[in-house]
């Protein structure tokens, strides 16, 4: 899949209303929402274990592969409920957050 795909299939997800799944080489599930997306990089702000802190990531789309979570829904009460969210699988481990 090129990177012009993946951003088509990620940009309908850039709603500060809906997360999607983030899995890394050492930890996946994470949640996340995605803030930007354009031809080359995604930027994703990963929730962490300390509560109103989030890790502000940009990633390459030639690093991440695409896929379907169907243990999550979404969330947004606007939108048409759907029984799978967008889950990013990145082909390396987390960066450190500070």
């Amino acid at each position: 899949m090129d990177a012009s795909h993946k951003a088509d299939l990620i940009r309908p997800w850039i709603d500060p209303d809906e997360r999607v799944t983030v899995d890394f080489q050492n930890e996946r599930g994470l949640n996340g929402e995605v803030i930007e997306c354009d031809g080359q990089t995604v930027t994703v702000l990963l929730e962490t274990a300390f509560p109103h802190y989030r890790q502000h990531v940009t990633l390459p789309l030639s690093m991440i592969s695409i896929g379907e979570d169907n243990g999550h829904y979404t969330r947004n009460p606007d939108k048409p409920l759907r029984y799978e969210r967008l889950r990013l699988v990145v082909h390396e481990d987390r960066p450190q957050a500070v």
